[in-house]
């Protein structure tokens, strides 16, 4: 087996020239990707443009070559090219991608896209180059839209359980609230918790951003196990507490201009809340869990 190296070495310019070639190819065959693609990327794009729910899938590629360009800044790499399974996994993807298209089902495609680009890193670089591009390429997950069945079947017991939780809350400050299904009565008030309350789109934002702090965080695995655990956890309570806030709002204010002003800004700070609160548990594990390497 042919290996290419990035480290110094004795023979540098045959070495040198061969892992142009092998990188070379692997650009090459990533354009081709994106080309055969092409028609996918564009619904998701029209997604992230008029979704703002999924505003972060511009930036998710973006990041996503970050955590690369990071990985590779300064570290010796062996290529040790794998052309006969990458390509043969090429091959394997066009079946998946024959049955995405049959069903129109457009997150199978982008699945088979991800698959695709690990059999393109396995050609060019085989293991070693996919344990270098592998973070990159788990994290273009998060450029990908929920399935509509997926919203349907989650967001369903997750509205329940903000509204659930939300009336609890009201109650507690005072407010005689009342929940009738997804419905919270306060007084002449009513509150309606509809789909786009239910927090899983936020939820899918929230983990973007905590897995992307994951990958750069210097941490213990406990920590980073704790901190994705902490990703339903914060995101329910940040939806809940919008939620309440729009309430007591609600139960004080009438003019129809204020609370359509007060219930999108509380939108907004749902985000910027969910990371104070996970900066506020990264703090907390910082100053529960001993570093052993630094005793």
């Amino acid at each position: 087996m042919s290996s290419v190296s990035f480290a110094p070495s004795n023979s540098a310019a045959p070495a040198a020239s061969q892992s142009r070639l092998a990188l070379w190819q692997g650009v090459a065959l990533v354009a081709a990707l994106g080309w055969a693609y092409l028609p996918m990327l564009r619904v998701f794009a029209d997604k992230w443009i008029n979704d703002p729910q999924y505003s972060h899938g511009v930036l998710v590629p973006f990041f996503s070559a970050f955590l690369i360009w990071r990985g590779a800044k300064g570290s010796a790499l062996v290529l040790r090219p794998l052309p006969v399974i990458g390509c043969g996994l090429l091959v394997a993807i066009l079946v998946l991608r024959a049955a995405a298209g049959a069903l129109l089902f457009h997150q199978l495609d982008a699945a088979s896209l991800l698959l695709a680009l690990v059999g393109v890193a396995l050609a060019a670089g085989g293991v070693p180059l996919l344990k270098l591009v592998g973070p990159g390429i788990l994290f273009l997950v998060f450029m990908i839209p929920l399935p509509y069945e997926l919203e349907r079947n989650v967001g369903g017991p997750l509205k329940t359980a903000a509204t659930v939780a939300s009336t609890f809350l009201l109650q507690t400050l005072g407010q005689p609230a009342i929940r009738d299904g997804n419905l919270i009565l306060i007084d002449e008030v009513r509150l309606g918790v509809v789909d786009a309350c239910s927090g899983l789109k936020m939820m899918v934002t929230f983990a973007a951003f905590s897995v992307g702090a994951v990958l750069m965080m210097t941490r213990s695995r406990f920590e980073k196990f704790m901190v994705v655990l902490g990703i339903a956890p914060i995101a329910v309570l940040t939806n809940v507490l919008r939620i309440t806030a729009t309430g007591v709002s609600f139960a004080f204010i009438s003019d129809k201009g204020t609370r359509d002003f007060l219930h999108d800004a509380y939108g907004y700070l749902m985000m910027p809340l969910g990371l104070a609160l996970l900066g506020a548990e990264v703090w907390a594990l910082k100053r529960l869990v001993v570093d052993e390497t630094a005793a």
